[in-house]
Order: C-alpha cells, then sequence, then structure tokens
C-alpha cells in the first residue's frame, strides 16, 4: 500500500514538474499564440444563413494549417452535405494511457450592430489587456487553447502525456444540426476516455473551475399574419387585428409578472441540483453588484430572481427569451399595419426536462394564446 502511494506521488509530481516548464514555455510564447487567434478571428466565418459559407471554409482551413503548425497529425477537414465543415487532428503516441478529445468550434455569431462595437468586429484589437472582436472568446480562443497548449508540451517534452484527438466544430453557433449525422459517420475518429470543451466561460479570474453542464434549448421561429399586404393606420387602423399587436401578447402570456414561464407544467420534471453543486453555490461568492457590473443591466432595472439566487437561476433554472423580433424596420418605419411579424424565441433547458416535450408545450401554449384568431 505504502509502495503504491510512493509511485502515485512519484508520478504526480513528475507531471507537475513538466507541466510547469510547458505553462513557462506557453508564457514565453504568448505572443506567438495570441498572433494565432487574431487571424483565425480576421476570418468572418459566420455559420448563419444568408453568410457566405466560403468563410466558414476558409477558417476550417486556417484551423487545419493552426493544427499542423503546432504538432498535431493526421490533420483533416472532414465534410457531410449541407454541413459546414469541421476540422480533425490527432496525436497517439502514448500507448496505454487515456486518450481525451478536445472539443470548439471555429464558427461564430453575427456581428450584429457594427456600430455598436468601438473596433471592427472582425479586426481583432487590444484594449485595456483584453482582445476585442467576434470570435476571440467564443469560440476560436479555445481552439487556440488547445493547439498552444499541445505545442507546449510538444515542445518542451517531445510527447503528451496522453493520447490526444481534436474535433473543432464548423457549425456549432447555427444548432449543430448535423452534429449526430457527423457522430454517427465519424464515430471511429473521435471515440476517447473523456471529453473536455473549452466553450465555456470562467467564473472569474481568480477562482479556478471547471464548467461541468450547461443548459440546453429548444427554440423556434414564429410568425404571426393577418392579412396578404401592409394597410394604412388611418384607414384601416381598429378593424383589423395587428399582427405585431398578437405576437406581443402570444409572447407576454408565456412568462408572468415575475418573469417565470406560466407554461402549465413546465418546471414539474426540473431536478434540484445534486449535493455536490448547492455546495459549490454556498461556496460562491456572487454578490448583486458583481452581476450588474458583468451584465451591464442599468441601475433601474430590476431584478427577477433574489439576489442569493443568481447563479442558481442562472445555471439550474430553465428560463424563456425572445432573440429576435421583426414586423417592420427602423429604417422602413411607415404609418402602417404590418401584414405580418415574426420572432425566434426558445427555452433554456435543465436536467429532468424532456426537450421534444418542452418545444411541443411552447407551441401549445402560443396557439392557445394567440388573439383574434
Amino acid at each position: 500500500m505504502d509502495g503504491t502511494h510512493i509511485c502515485i506521488i512519484g508520478l504526480m509530481s513528475d507531471l507537475s514538474s513538466k507541466s510547469d516548464s510547458a505553462v513557462l514555455y506557453a508564457d514565453d510564447h504568448y505572443p506567438e499564440f495570441l498572433e494565432d487567434l487574431k487571424t483565425l478571428a480576421r476570418i468572418p466565418s459566420v455559420s448563419f444563413p444568408g453568410f457566405d459559407p466560403k468563410e466558414v471554409v476558409r477558417s476550417a482551413e486556417a484551423v487545419a494549417a493552426l493544427c499542423k503548425a503546432r504538432g498535431l497529425e493526421n490533420v483533416e477537414i472532414l465534410t457531410l452535405p449541407g454541413a459546414h465543415p469541421y476540422v480533425y487532428a490527432d496525436w497517439l503516441h502514448a500507448p496505454g494511457k487515456p486518450t481525451l478529445l478536445l472539443y470548439a468550434h471555429h464558427d461564430v455569431q453575427p456581428a450584429g450592430r457594427e456600430e455598436l462595437w468601438k473596433s471592427p468586429p472582425f479586426e481583432p484589437t487590444e484594449r485595456d489587456g483584453r482582445l476585442f472582436g467576434r470570435g476571440c472568446a467564443d469560440d476560436k480562443a479555445g481552439a487556440v487553447a488547445h493547439t498552444s497548449a499541445i505545442a507546449s508540451w510538444l515542445k518542451t517534452h517531445g510527447s503528451l502525456p496522453v493520447n490526444v484527438k481534436l474535433i473543432i466544430e464548423g457549425e456549432e453557433e447555427c444548432g449543430s444540426d448535423n452534429l449526430e449525422p457527423f457522430l454517427r459517420k465519424y464515430a471511429a475518429k473521435v471515440m476517447a476516455d473523456v471529453i473536455v470543451l473549452t466553450d465555456t466561460g470562467n467564473f472569474d479570474h481568480e477562482t479556478p473551475s471547471i464548467t461541468v453542464a450547461l443548459r440546453g434549448i429548444v427554440a423556434l421561429d414564429v410568425t404571426v399574419r393577418s392579412m396578404d399586404h401592409p394597410l394604412h393606420s388611418g384607414m384601416w387602423g381598429g378593424a383589423v387585428a395587428d399582427p405585431v399587436l398578437a405576437l406581443a401578447k402570444m409572447i407576454s402570456s408565456v412568462v408572468d409578472a415575475k418573469g417565470r414561464m406560466a407554461i402549465p407544467g413546465i418546471y414539474k420534471d426540473v431536478k434540484k441540483p445534486a449535493k455536490a453543486a448547492e455546495a459549490s453555490l454556498k461556496v460562491l461568492k456572487y454578490t448583486e453588484k458583481t452581476f450588474r457590473e458583468q451584465s451591464g443591466l442599468f441601475k433601474g432595472t430590476k431584478l427577477l430572481v433574489a439576489p442569493k439566487d443568481l447563479l442558481r437561476s442562472n445555471w439550474y433554472w430553465p428560463t424563456f427569451s425572445v432573440n429576435a423580433i421583426q414586423a417592420s424596420s427602423k429604417k422602413d418605419c411607415a404609418n402602417i399595419i404590418n401584414d405580418s411579424a415574426w420572432a425566434h424565441m426558445g427555452i433554456r433547458v435543465v436536467p429532468g426536462m424532456n426537450p421534444k416535450k418542452v418545444l411541443a408545450d411552447l407551441k401549445k401554449h402560443l396557439l392557445k394564446n394567440a388573439p383574434w384568431a
């Protein structure tokens, strides 16, 4: 027993010293790794419909080139019909050791309202010790974190302590619709003992943490129509059902005055956090002041939960949100009754909830609360 104990300590000590030297290498080569991130972030790899898919291909090619440059092997761009490209790479020279699958994604969200950016979204810019640009965090930073860590180990020791596989997805931001067929087709390539994702956040800069779960999502588009063309509000207003008002009423019916979802039975299957999770919630000190600073919430905007439940509500409770809504536009605004209104909305789901049932219940609730039908 004592001998085994000593061996384990010796192994951990050896790994620790090797890790220290790899960390020193990473620190010394930080500017180089930072340039890797800037190179990727300059590519507008928006995976949403309506954006140039060639940019996502160009992004995949850049990620593949980075993997090769940082010492990974068997680098491939993997494709499926109708899907944005994935990048695969590996290093499998640790016989008898576990295989670690590292995940990130190289596609990004649209830049949104560019007039609100302080610097161009696809020209990564350093300000106050931070790097700003679309994808600089989510999740090209994840891909670079993986390749930089691997390069640091290989450069200092010539090998890795475990076998490593790397998957950098190209369509996470638009819903990973092809993930299941991808896994079926390439199952042999991605088989591993454990998976680590970098597409998560830090609690703060001083608290080492591991994200063990994320809320899922079910989402849908809702379009309300009441006629075949817009009408002048001065001539037709009063008798004609306004689809924008109808959609607003449908959306407002989903939550009560306190912001909790009002869909019957929606909280029934929600599981309580495990004891370890409850312990973590008690240990982590997260104040309303910090929440407001990090979220940018205005002073006059009320919280929808008690301050003691901020982390609980963000991590363990389901929530409803409207991601986009449109009838006319600010630019094209006129004195009309719009012929239609559209919104994209969804529910963040937590353990215990059946996503298909949640989606069905949301649809049922919206239809039940559609006015003037």
